[in-house]
């Protein structure tokens, strides 16, 4: 199933005074890459959160943003850190003293302090905080994969239109590459005529055999069968469950061989023609399947 690495979602959950938000962020990326963000004192669960996620998703940069809040915190209680308070206010007294300033040292002061008076929240029941977590990341998480399956119907659509102009490509270069024989046979009749301008007896028994030797020196018609393989796996690939991007990614680079080859080998300018164009929309497949998970 072909599935978009870009999405966006995010939801909320509220239960037994205990709220929740997930917002999941998706961009594109050749492997998974995740980064979790929780708020300090539930460090704890960023595991639990990265193997949920990773239950859903396999490829992309994937951003997990998670607030918690609880309604029993909002009575605080304070701890004072009386050394840290005893230090700081020498501190000053020795730098007023230096300076000779003549104001006093206020509790002003010292409560500006980083780590002097902190907040302390009530220990939390992390028990219940994880359900409600599990519950805003799972409706999260079915909110993000429905974004990418739409995105990745609409990407589906464009890569058969493309796959179906290379097809064309294809069925028209195998009709061509039919008629090389006669193709070169007329080429090397018309070329002995100019050069012996008509003054020798042309041999057709030659002119056959070596019109033979240059038309399998550029038979494409492997080429051309493994290109109509490759495209019938690309299908395969585009309906299976499994993620594709990969595999897809992996057939191209095997199609860009082929195409390669028959450039290299094409006589005919009709066919090289053909080849380019095929290349040109394969180049847009590629781009395209950068994006599919």
């Amino acid at each position: 199933m072909i599935k978009s690495m870009t999405a966006f979602s995010g939801t909320e959950d509220s239960d037994n005074g205990i709220t929740t938000t997930v917002e999941i962020r998706g961009y594109n990326s050749r492997y998974l890459d995740l980064a979790v963000r929780l708020p300090s004192t539930y460090a704890s669960l960023e595991d639990y959160v990265k193997q949920r996620v990773n239950c859903t998703i396999s490829r992309g940069r994937v951003e997990v943003r998670v607030g918690i809040s609880r309604q029993d915190t909002q009575t605080h209680s304070f701890t004072v850190n009386k050394q840290l308070a005893e230090a700081y206010y020498n501190a000053l007294n020795q730098l007023r003293d230096h300076l000779r300033i003549e104001e006093p040292v206020s509790i002003s002061h010292l409560t500006g302090v980083s780590g002097v008076v902190e907040s302390v929240e009530p220990p939390a029941d992390m028990e219940a905080v994880r359900q409600s977590l599990g519950r805003s990341l799972e409706r999260a998480l079915a909110s993000f994969d429905a974004m990418r399956t739409n995105e990745g119907q609409a990407m589906a659509a464009d890569l058969q239109s493309r796959l179906a102009f290379i097809e064309n490509c294809m069925q028209r270069i195998d009709h061509l590459r039919q008629g090389l024989l006669e193709y070169y046979q007329h080429r090397l009749k018309n070329r002995i005529r100019e050069l012996t301008r008509d003054t020798g007896e042309i041999d057709p028994s030659r002119i056959a055999q070596e019109a033979a030797l240059l038309a399998d020196k550029s038979d494409i018609s492997e080429e051309v069968t493994r290109v109509q393989s490759h495209a019938k796996q690309f299908r395969q690939i585009m309906e299976a469950d499994e993620p594709g991007g990969k595999p897809l990614n992996f057939l191209l680079q095997e199609f860009a061989r082929e195409f390669n080859t028959m450039g290299a080998k094409a006589a005919s300018a009709d066919i090289s023609h053909l080849v380019v164009s095929a290349k040109a929309e394969l180049e847009k497949l590629r781009e395209q399947v950068q994006n599919i998970e």
